[in-house]
């Protein structure tokens, strides 16, 4: 999921900054006085509550609270729980998985939950029509890559609904990491009556909350009575506003009325830090360089880019400066990572591919949000690629809100995101680089890269992620993606008052666990109930 709303990596690391104890983290904040409902305030953005087409972690963090799938996230270690199926069998080839979905899941109006309604959302969501941003997670299922590339019909795909209670997938290859991506908001249920629907202002929920009300400024939560885990959801009521800027969000922090800010935030204007939580997150800050076009479709052109960069002054002032594009996770292989300079190796593979000198070299574009950290970044790149390889360079700035759309296009060369796994596995950064995903803005096309994916889609344990890590070495060492920095997760809520609430590698926090403590004593003052 890309990191969105203004909720920048320079603000990240910026954060880390702050001191661990000391004055700055007393308490001054009034208590909240509201006893079955919590405030959150995401950053200003147009939230698609249609998960077909959603692609932000603000949505996917909304989505916990009204989508629930076979599978959802424990709400500290993310290992996938069962969800909306009660059990599962997965045969002796480990292929084919046969959930029951649970006799008293339904959605919010009473409608039982089927089977049917995982098929048809499931098959809608591949429609090659769509074109959904997360349609390639589906291509570990049998014919759902064919299907969705307009290669095949629906009936290829290897789902079926036998009854209305037993739904059946079935696998191209075993995939062991198959329920932690379950977990997805990509693989809910959508109500039938939703199903041919483009305007879902209000979409029928089958999880633990529905929508009260939605405007441009907050959407309202309200406790799904007919969710079939009802009596352990704790909040009767849950309002997310969308503040205007940091210092509007920081005003609703100090004020009390916030007690979980969750995006951009002006930290200087916190009169009370002690909510600021830091924790590591699998995520990555990186650039990358399109095969899109000639002559950067060639990997000894990506490299020769990739050589004379300043690596050390690029990562310069990050906290956790990135040589690779995976964070470091247990038990995955170390890998060299990416921070040579070599320019006569540079101009030595720009002469083999048959641009001396860079003599023929078109112009490079840089496409950059309007930030000066990423105008600062893009310097160093344009500089380096211009003195060493005699390469000219265009800095082109788009507006945040329309960025990551504009990636999409064929314009310009080198681009930029932040990157949050979606569940915890390094596939679900390799997977974007595939040449039919519809993550790879980058246009990644390479057949090695290709069979080294589809090698370890028939592997387990300790050998898959070795190939795994063979893959991200091949990207690396081609050049196509530029790595500068992990991201951390800095959220600024109130645990004291919050509980259910973890820190966690995917900064994703099930609203389904979230609770109001029980009011803290005032020193030397008996409390009544």
């Amino acid at each position: 999921m890309k990191l969105l709303n203004g909720f920048t990596v320079l603000a990240l690391m910026a954060c880390l900054a702050f001191p661990l104890s000391g004055d700055d983290y007393a308490e001054t904040r009034p208590s909240s006085q509201a006893r079955d409902e919590v405030v959150v305030v995401f950053s200003k953005g147009e939230a698609e509550m249609d998960f077909r087409k959603s692609y932000l972690a603000s949505e996917a963090q909304i989505f916990t609270a009204i989508y629930e799938g076979l599978f959802s996230y424990h709400p500290l270690t993310l290992e996938p729980i069962a969800g909306s199926a009660s059990r599962w069998e997965i045969s002796d080839d480990n292929k084919t998985w046969t959930f029951t979905i649970r006799r008293n899941a339904m959605f919010q109006n009473g409608d039982p939950l089927r089977a049917e309604d995982f098929r048809a959302a499931w098959l809608s969501l591949l429609a090659p029509e769509r074109d959904s941003p997360y349609s390639s997670l589906f291509d570990v299922i049998e014919g759902a890559r064919d299907y969705r590339l307009g290669k095949s019909g629906p009936e290829s795909v290897g789902i079926s609904a036998p009854d209305e209670r037993t739904f059946v997938v079935r696998l191209n290859s075993p995939a062991a990491f198959f329920p932690s991506m379950l977990c997805h908001h990509s693989f809910s249920p959508i109500h039938p009556s939703m199903l041919n629907e483009e305007n879902w202002t209000k979409p029928i929920s089958n999880g633990p909350f529905i929508i009260e009300e939605i405007d441009e400024d907050k959407i309202v939560l309200g406790k799904n009575p007919n969710y079939w885990d009802s009596s352990r959801t704790y909040l009767n009521k849950l309002t997310i506003k969308y503040s205007e800027d940091g210092e509007e969000a920081a005003d609703l922090w100090n004020s009390g009325e916030a007690r979980w800010v969750y995006g951009d935030v002006d930290y200087d204007a916190l009169t009370d830090r002690s909510g600021i939580e830091v924790n590591a997150m699998f995520a990555t800050h990186y650039y990358f360089i399109r095969s899109a076009k000639k002559p950067w479709d060639d990997f000894r052109i990506r490299r020769a880019l990739s050589l004379v960069l300043p690596w050390e002054e690029m990562r310069q002032g990050y906290s956790l400066p990135a040589k690779t594009l995976i964070h470091p996770i247990p038990n995955y292989p170390e890998i060299e990572g990416l921070d040579e300079v070599n320019i006569e190796e540079a101009k030595a593979l720009l002469a083999e591919a048959g641009y001396p000198n860079g003599v023929g070299l078109p112009d490079l574009v840089i496409r950059i949000t309007p930030s000066t950290e990423a105008e600062r970044l893009a310097t160093l790149m344009a500089e380096s690629w211009f003195e060493y390889l005699n390469i000219p360079v265009k800095i082109d700035v788009v507006p945040f809100r329309q960025y990551f759309q504009s990636l999409k296009q064929d314009d310009y060369d080198v681009g930029s995101t932040t990157w949050i796994g979606d569940f915890a596995d390094p596939y679900t950064f390799l997977q974007m680089w595939l040449r039919d995903s519809n993550l790879n803005d980058a246009r990644h096309n390479d057949n090695d890269y290709e069979a080294l994916i589809e090698k370890s889609m028939n592997e387990e344990g300790a050998k898959r992620w070795e190939t795994l890590a063979e893959a991200e070495e091949l990207l690396l060492s081609r050049g196509n993606v530029l790595p500068i920095a992990y991201s951390p997760a800095v959220n600024i809520i109130d645990l004291d008052e919050i509980d259910g609430w973890y820190p966690n590698v995917l900064d994703i926090h099930p609203f389904k666990y979230m609770n109001l403590k029980a009011r803290r004593p005032i020193p030397g003052v008996v409390m009544f109930r």
